[in-house]
């Protein structure tokens, strides 16, 4: 990785991130070369990556063709605009983020114990609970899905948190973010090490 400073080595952190994001994009290769990419709802579950999908398709053609894919999931955080920089200087904007890559191999399940398994999962980590009847190999449509296991044999994390700037303008930042209040401008700040709590007026 170019930037050492923003790579994630953690591999507690890199599972958090999997965890946190619901929606991953999976390339493969197809017939003619090129590479294949979809999103796909996935889970991490003790060390791979489960999706389902259709029994029959473009992506299932290529994995079973050929096993070596590459997976990835983000999260973005704060979007630094514009007006962020005393100049407005349009080549400083910027985008915070997480994000994970796995290169890995892929295999379509067979009906079992995993693939069962790994719908159950799925479903909790998209419910966010575990309130529905569990599904079962008897289920009328348990046969009619089919679930892909990749397993990485390279696994990379980067978070971009302005960690290769100054303590004075990593502060800076965070105020700016903290004004703004917008969507992700606060997990950004938690992320990037700041701890917040309300004062007495309710603000940040």
């Amino acid at each position: 990785m170019r930037r050492k400073y923003a790579e994630m080595t953690d591999v507690n952190e890199i599972v958090r991130i999997l965890s946190a994001t619901n929606i991953g994009r999976m390339a493969t290769i197809d017939s003619h070369g090129y590479p294949y990419i979809v999103p796909v709802n996935f889970v991490f579950h003790e060390g791979c990556v489960y999706f389902h999908c259709a029994l029959q398709g473009e992506k299932l053609d290529n994995l079973t063709r050929n096993p070596k894919v590459c997976f990835e999931a983000d999260v973005p955080l704060a979007y630094l605009s514009v007006d962020f920089t005393p100049e407005n200087d349009p080549c400083c904007t910027h985008q915070y983020y997480h994000c994970v890559v796995i290169r890995g191999l892929a295999r379509v399940l067979p009906d079992g114990e995993l693939k069962t398994t790994a719908l159950n999962l799925l479903l909790v980590k998209h419910e966010g609970n575990n309130d529905f009847p569990a599904i079962t190999a008897q289920h009328v449509k348990y046969k009619m899905c089919s679930v892909v296991e990749v397993k990485p044999e390279r696994m990379t994390g980067k978070s971009d948190l302005a960690q290769n700037k100054s303590p004075i303008d990593r502060r800076y930042v965070a105020d700016r973010l903290v004004s703004r209040g917008l969507p992700g401008d606060l997990q950004a700040v938690r992320d990037m090490g700041f701890k917040l709590e309300r004062n007495e007026t309710g603000k940040w």
